[in-house]
């Protein structure tokens, strides 16, 4: 806190208040005398501050003594003025005090200060004279010396014809009518000239050659990594909800659902810390960037927490801090993008010059708004680290969409696309892409007892309908009405005043619900069904794990991005077959039943089946606790984009295939004689390789023999070989850009190689292709992971 001497505001106040002639011109006088010095010696110290920036040419500034023995001076000078002023105002008091005294005597004690003060700033103005004379001196000399270095370096700071370098004389030409434009080249040292161009073409960015006479040293030497920390897992999470923060309704969400499941993330901890035995695992440094939860990107959720919005992408949120922190590993948590430049290290600008420091994080998870946020404030920086990057993303992108230069050509360009990331670091909320990393979230696990209870608890005639905005029970009287002779219906629909006229007078609305009270209600209800939408949400897990059958609508034609404003430039062709498809795939009856709801017939008699069937509550593992810390850690653990096995390239044989041709002749696998490649995950030694049907992509085809497929199997069967080893004849092969590649044409018995590593795809299909699958086992439970995974 900044104090102020009581005697120094009484002089202030009175100079104010009395508004004395002479007072102003004492005030005046030294007021231009401090602007006329700051503006004198501020170039002085601008050329300093230049001087001592790593990418300048660094030139010492002669007489600095002398100057500072001026600017000494002056500042005692500019002291005795303000003792002789204070004087002033003493005896301004003094009279006040004693108005009866003669004025003669008054104006005899006013006269004589008031003169020698004058004197005083004569000699000031003098003085201030003196040292500007002496600033523009020492600035003509200091002028003279750098042009005649600059001079000497002239000959060396030319763009240098290295074929190493071929981009470098363009970008010094560009620096040359462009480095204005953002500030954050004047924050890196450029100041127009040949020599600062070159510097930091060279040091900070990487296009051109480290110029010979700099200090290589001092520019290439890159901090000392700290020596790496084993991860110990966490069971107190009350440093994580500080992390969080506060101050958003989406945020008071996140908090209280963590707090919520804090038992069961404690005992899943110590479950896979006796599971993975004496297994070390790093501590990574971690940055969590929630974009979507930013005001620059809108923050429409927030608002809508308590109205009925979507939850879905907050509960992935949450647990995913959850599980990232129970598993060791240390975070930072933004939801602003000033937060964002400063943990990254973004320098001031436009976002144009890459970082100030190196990356400190092994890993970034953030969302799509938040890898937009992050392209446009780091520069090069982000081609550079992008390798890092994991982004959550609920429907999934495909290869397809990723790739910027293939979208572009064959009309896959999306808003949410074109990436040129790996795909498998897109990470989704429901193993539907095998492209992409499953992530997922978790929905609660009960005990024996608890099933039981519920069990015993449950209502024989009692629907919830999946759906708290009134605008997803328009149109839907019809099934609402059947769905009423039969079960008494709940809703949990959002409303503020009035009931909402979308849900029928029949209907038990019990507004919007806290979880707690949300999950009650699930426990006592025998059905949940859904009216086509939301899709893919996380409540029809929290019903099926509290003893619910859930109903859902059968879509005929599929939904996807040719006929459903919805999945409309969502970077995915993926086709939707209901509403839920992992329930209806993974799960399925007797807790899963999938009806054609335009046939009421079917719709009627699944409701009647539907009461005389008995559930107990489920939950697969891959969505319990214990399950997201498994699959999670398998990631961090084993997933690196930034090194990694490279594909053979065009023309490239191999020694010895590793594979060979199963017992049946119906697929490859590989071979037991030969060990599994280094650094390859998921392990080598699980892919087995089939040749789809025409029009079967390759996900179907490894589902149809009870496989997953594996894209980071693709390289090693992109090959000849393959097909010769499966006894498909090749008379032509090539090598082309293709996400449906590699493949086999009938007609004309043509075999196409993969050219593009980015675009090897689980997902696509067409009948003119035969596609070379690769497919690989799954552990009971986490489909996400092979056998030998962990």
């Amino acid at each position: 806190m900044i104090t102020v001497n009581p005697d120094g505001k009484i002089m202030v106040r009175r100079c104010l208040v009395t508004l004395r002639p002479f007072r102003l011109f004492v005030l005046g006088i030294g007021f231009f005398t401090l602007c006329f010095l700051m503006t004198s010696l501020g170039g002085q110290f601008s050329a300093r501050r230049l001087g001592d920036s790593p990418f300048t040419i660094r030139t010492e500034v002669p007489g600095s003594p002398e100057s500072r023995g001026a600017l000494r001076k002056m500042s005692d000078l500019l002291e005795l003025m303000v003792k002789r002023m204070d004087m002033l105002a003493r005896l301004e008091n003094s009279s006040e005090l004693h108005r009866t005294a003669s004025v003669a005597h008054l104006a005899a004690d006013r006269l004589t200060p008031g003169a020698s003060l004058i004197e005083r700033i004569q000699a000031i103005a003098q003085n201030v004279s003196d040292i500007a004379v002496k600033v523009d001196q020492i600035l003509r000399h200091s002028l003279i010396l750098h042009s005649k270095v600059s001079e000497g370096r002239r000959d060396q700071c030319e763009a240098p014809s290295d074929p190493k370098f071929p981009d470098c004389s363009g970008k010094v030409e560009w620096m040359r009518a462009r480095w204005t434009s953002d500030p954050c080249y004047a924050f890196f040292g450029v100041d127009g000239t040949e020599c600062s161009f070159l510097i930091y073409l060279s040091e900070v960015e990487w296009f051109c050659p480290p110029l010979p006479w700099r200090n290589q040293t001092a520019a290439r030497t890159a901090p000392k990594s700290l020596p790496r920390v084993q991860a110990v897992f966490r069971s107190n999470l009350s440093h994580l909800l500080e992390l969080m923060g506060s101050g958003k309704e989406s945020l008071i969400f996140m908090k209280k659902r963590t707090r919520r499941f804090t038992a069961q993330w404690t005992k899943a901890a110590k479950y896979l810390a006796q599971k993975l035995g004496d297994i070390r695992r790093d501590q990574k440094q971690i940055l969590v960037h929630i974009g979507f939860l930013t005001e620059e990107s809108g923050d429409v959720f927030s608002p809508r927490v308590l109205k009925g919005g979507p939850l879905g992408e907050m509960v992935q949120w949450a647990d995913i801090l959850a599980a990232l922190y129970v598993l060791g590993h240390s975070l930072r948590i933004t939801v602003s993008l000033k937060e964002l430049q400063s943990n990254l290290g973004v320098p001031p600008g436009r976002g144009n010059c890459p970082l100030t420091v190196p990356l400190p994080f092994d890993l970034i998870y953030t969302d799509y708004h938040g890898l937009q946020q992050m392209k446009q404030h780091m520069g090069l920086s982000f081609k550079k680290y992008r390798c890092r990057i994991r982004v959550i993303d609920t429907f999934g992108t495909e290869p397809a969409y990723n790739h910027e230069e293939y979208a572009t050509l064959h009309g896959y360009r999306t808003n949410w696309g074109y990436w040129n990331l790996n795909p498998k670091q897109f990470m989704t909320m429901f193993p539907h892409t095998p492209d992409n990393s499953f992530m997922g979230f978790v929905s609660e696990e009960l005990n024996e007892t608890e099933k039981q209870l519920i069990k015993d608890g449950k209502a024989s005639n009692m629907a919830v309908v999946y759906g708290k905005e009134a605008s997803i029970w328009k149109g839907k009287e019809k099934f609402l009405a059947v769905l009423n002779k039969y079960m008494e219906i709940h809703g949990t629909v959002y409303y503020e005043s009035q009931r909402p006229p979308e849900v029928p007078a029949f209907v038990k609305n019990h507004g919007l619900l806290p979880q707690p009270e949300f999950q009650q209600l699930l426990r006592k209800a025998k059905l949940f069904i859904g009216f086509g939408f939301p899709y893919e949400g996380p409540a029809p897990l929290e019903a099926i794990a509290n003893g619910c059958i859930f109903l859902q609508s059968r879509f005929s034609p599929p939904h996807s991005s040719l006929n459903h404003e919805f999945f409309r430039g969502k970077p995915t062709s993926r086709e939707v077959f209901s509403q839920h498809p992992y329930a209806e795939n993974f799960i399925g009856k007797p807790h899963v039943w999938t009806v054609d709801y335009n046939n009421s017939d079917e719709f009627e008699t699944a409701i009647k089946a539907i009461m005389n069937t008995q559930v107990d509550p489920y939950l697969p593992y891959e969505y319990t606790c214990a399950g997201m810390l498994e699959r999670i850690n398998a990631y961090i653990q084993h997933q690196d984009f930034c090194v990694g096995p490279s594909p053979l390239p065009p023309g490239a044989s191999t020694a010895q295939s590793p594979f060979v041709l199963a017992p049946n002749a119906t697929h490859l696998e590989w071979a037991q004689n030969i060990s599994s490649v280094p650094g390859a995950w998921p392990p080598t030694h699980s892919l087995r390789a089939w040749l789809a049907a025409p029009g079967r992509a390759c996900t179907d085809a490894c589902l149809d023999h009870g496989l997953i497929c594996e894209p980071s199997f693709f390289p090693f069967l992109n090959s000849q070989n393959s097909f010769l080893k499966l006894q498909v004849p090749c008379d032509s092969t090539e090598w082309e850009m293709h996400h449906l590649y590699p493949a086999f044409a009938q007609p004309g018995q043509e075999c196409y190689l993969q050219k593009e590593p980015l675009l090897f795809s689980c997902a696509g299909a067409s009948t003119k292709y035969q596609r070379l699958c690769p497919c690989r086992d799954f552990r009971k439970g986490q489909v996400a992971l092979c056998q030998g995974c962990l």
